[in-house]
């Protein structure tokens, strides 16, 4: 999910500095424009903070039922940059002249 929402913040010349500042732009450029799902932005903002806990928390136990609906929201979201990156790349192939 990470690196989706990193290409989106690239394809629009924006280079994130903290993982909560990619979260923020998402939810500040798309969702509140309605580009993109705030369920989508919710669920990546969940991930992150579910994975700031397993990495740095002192005792982390995930369930299979929530690793199985991270992996769920998680394609979900896959899906949704990839549609928004080739979308860009359309709009941007018709206004730059190929080299």
């Amino acid at each position: 999910m990470f690196h989706g929402a990193r290409a989106l913040l690239f394809a629009d010349g924006i280079i994130e500095k903290s993982h909560v500042c990619l979260v923020e732009y998402l939810r500040s450029e798309y969702s509140r424009k309605g580009v993109i799902s705030e369920g989508l932005v919710n669920s990546l903002d969940r991930m992150r903070i579910d994975r700031h806990e397993a990495v740095y928390g002192l005792e982390v136990s995930v369930r299979s039922a929530q690793a199985a609906n991270g992996l769920k929201e998680s394609e979900q979201f896959i899906q949704a940059a990839k549609h928004l990156l080739i979308a860009k790349g359309k709009r941007t192939s018709q206004t730059v002249p190929p080299p």
